[in-house]
């Protein structure tokens, strides 16, 4: 009995030791693992950028030039691309889901496939875009954009499965 009342004493002290050099070890190397920030890339000279594939949720493109980048089948939701270049951009097959593309230039942008999903598109230019399955459903446009992509709307999303031109409200 005295026996197993030492191993038991042992085995506690032991297992005590094991946690604390363990509670130990996650204090020391938390120390060193610094904190993941969403990329700040604010008035910044990126023609021709390859951004496709990328995870950039939560980005800063703020007047950012981005003529003629590919961001096709990005993961883009909650990025800001305020009053950016994106003149002849790449958006195929993108998640634009509440991106803030206010007074951005998307003129000649390619949309296609693409979800805006709850941006904020006033005061954009759309001029020459391609938005063949693009879904825009909650977006906000100005009237006179909206009545221009009216016009150029056509297919249906393949991620949500939305007629583009029911995603803006086309009169029949």
């Amino acid at each position: 009995m005295n026996m197993n009342r030492w191993h038991s004493l042992v085995i506690s002290r032991l297992v005590v030791s094991v946690v604390i050099f363990l509670i130990g070890s996650m204090v020391c190397f938390s120390t060193m693992i610094k904190p993941v920030w969403a990329l700040d890339y604010a008035q910044r000279n990126l023609v021709e950028s390859d951004f496709s594939g990328q995870d950039l949720r939560d980005a800063k493109f703020d007047h950012a030039n981005l003529r003629s980048s590919n961001f096709s089948n990005v993961n883009a939701e909650g990025v800001r691309f305020f009053a950016a270049n994106l003149e002849s951009a790449n958006f195929e097959g993108a998640n634009l889901r509440y991106a803030d593309l206010e007074s951005a230039r998307l003129t000649r942008v390619n949309f296609t496939n693409a979800v805006l999903e709850g941006a904020f598109a006033t005061n954009t230019l759309f001029k020459g875009a391609i938005i063949d399955g693009a879904d825009f459903t909650d977006v906000l446009l100005r009237p006179d954009t909206e009545q221009y992509l009216c016009t150029i709307a056509k297919g249906t999303n393949p991620v949500t499965g939305r007629n583009t031109k029911d995603t803006l409200y086309c009169p029949d």
